[in-house]
């Protein structure tokens, strides 16, 4: 029985498979399109490999994509028709439970499973790394950051991977809210391994949460070549510049990168990335902005997924999508959809819950807001502000609906409501043109003159240095 390079041993799996195993987590840490590759030839090597079964399962299911789950819950049902638990190892038992918990629907499970084989096994990259996206997912911030801070002591500094583990304890420390401890563990992450692509994302959200926005274009200038292209996370990490472009008011360097890399022709229509395409374009109809006929382009691309229940979370922006194109009616019967869905049977089903306590009331404010009715948009959202990591995503993911909470309370004169939810925005991000602008909006609509003067002045000077930073 060989064993990988921590000496976790790997039932009937050979030394050329386990050399594929590894090469596959290092192309998983790194978010390579390689990973799927490397993973197809540890079968090849070792067609009855455990690990290689559980890491293709993973595989399958990181993308978020309903189709790419039910082919690999349908292959890995025939690898356990064939195995006996007698055959593996303890870890590959309880790699085995987490896989079937989350191909069967129970993201919450998978993730409590994995966190008992990293606590025995603090060197099992795949567990930690597939953990931690589970915590991304459902939206846990103290168990994205603890997983991986009550493994890091174990890990020796030298170990090449170290790096990767340091940089997803980054991102974990931001979503908790550490903003400076994240961000200098992160820059020691992206030192180590400089296309360590989620160390970066974990540097740029720290930028995003803290309003330091023209520090943010900043350093993914200094670092384009490592992070812009070739990787899984490329999309992701553009609309986070598009983010800070956005805050400094470079509406045209937006629609640039939108049309470069966030949707065009020759994009993938996988979900993560029209979610980002779509997290964007609403932001910006809430600046005010025209995007033109890109409503419709993305439209037409979540429409030709046909998307079932699988995920809240992109259920909501594909409902932001269809509601910016004016199409209410789809937006309307994906609702519809969502309800017959929750009213069946979801024991054991994480989305059940995300979908029916979350996503539904999200997606009806939305098109609440794209009808106008800002009353009812306030009030399907008060409810649920608080909750929304519930369906996953991060801070800076969720803050296109309180955003779109804001904007209803301004637009509906709810001004007592408006003026607390931007006490909240100023007081925690203080750098922010967009609040700015909306106190100063606020003001105007309560007759304060002079308040409204030196919002828009503290809008401006910060827009101008996110400005200037652009032109660097």
């Amino acid at each position: 029985m060989a064993g990988d390079r921590h000496g976790h041993p790997m039932s009937r799996t050979g030394a050329e498979a386990v050399a594929s195993y590894e090469q596959a987590l290092e192309h998983l840490l790194f978010f390579r399109a390689d990973v799927a590759e490397a993973s197809r030839q540890v079968l090849t090597a070792a067609p009855r490999s455990v690990m290689g079964h559980v890491l293709a399962a993973h595989l399958g299911l990181l993308g978020t994509e309903e189709k790419e789950a039910a082919d690999a819950r349908n292959a890995f049902e025939r690898f356990k028709e064939h195995v006996h638990r007698g055959e593996m190892t303890p870890r590959e038992r309880m790699h085995v439970a987490a896989a079937t918990s989350w191909l069967r629907g129970d993201i919450h499970q998978a993730g409590r499973v994995l966190g008992e084989i990293s606590v025995e096994y603090p060197h099992d990259v795949l567990a930690l790394a597939v953990g931690h996206q589970i915590d991304f997912f459902t939206g846990n911030a103290p168990r994205l950051r603890d997983r991986i801070g009550g493994a890091l002591s174990a890990w020796d500094t030298a170990d090449p991977h170290y790096g990767p583990i340091l940089g997803m304890y980054a991102f974990g420390l931001e979503e908790s809210g550490h903003y400076e401890r994240a961000r200098e563990t992160g820059l020691e992450a992206v030192e180590r391994r400089p296309r360590d692509v989620w160390a970066v994302h974990a540097v740029v959200h720290t930028y995003e949460m803290q309003g330091r926005f023209g520090d943010g274009i900043r350093f993914l200038d200094a670092r384009t070549a490592d992070w812009a292209t070739g990787n899984y996370l490329n999309v992701h990490n553009w609309w986070h510049y598009c983010l800070y472009a956005l805050e400094a008011g470079d509406i045209p360097r937006v629609l640039e990168i939108y049309d470069a890399a966030l949707h065009h022709a020759g994009s993938t229509g996988a979900a993560m990335e029209l979610l980002d395409a779509a997290a964007l374009l609403w932001r910006l109809q809430l600046a005010g902005q025209d995007a033109g006929d890109r409503w419709q382009r993305l439209a037409d691309a979540w429409a030709a997924r046909h998307d079932g229940a699988y995920y809240a979370f992109n259920d909501v922006h594909a409902v932001m999508a269809y509601t910016g194109a004016g199409r209410t009616a789809e937006a309307e019967r994906l609702v519809r959809e969502r309800e017959r869905y929750v009213a069946g049977s979801g024991s054991g089903v994480s989305n059940h819950a995300m979908t029916a306590e979350v996503g539904l009331p999200v997606c009806r404010a939305l098109i609440a807001f794209g009808q106008h009715h800002y009353d009812r948009t306030v009030d399907l959202l008060i409810p649920v502000r608080h909750r929304l990591g519930e369906y996953g995503g991060s801070h800076a993911q969720r803050d296109a609906v309180h955003k779109t909470l804001l904007e209803a309370a301004l637009r509906a004169g709810r001004h007592d409501l408006a003026r607390t939810l931007l006490s909240e925005r100023i007081n925690l991000r203080p750098v922010c043109p967009y609040n700015w602008l909306a106190e100063a909006r606020l003001a105007d609509d309560l007759g304060e003159g002079a308040r409204a003067a030196v919002a828009r002045a503290r809008a401006d000077e910060q827009a101008a240095e996110g400005m200037a930073a652009l032109k660097r």
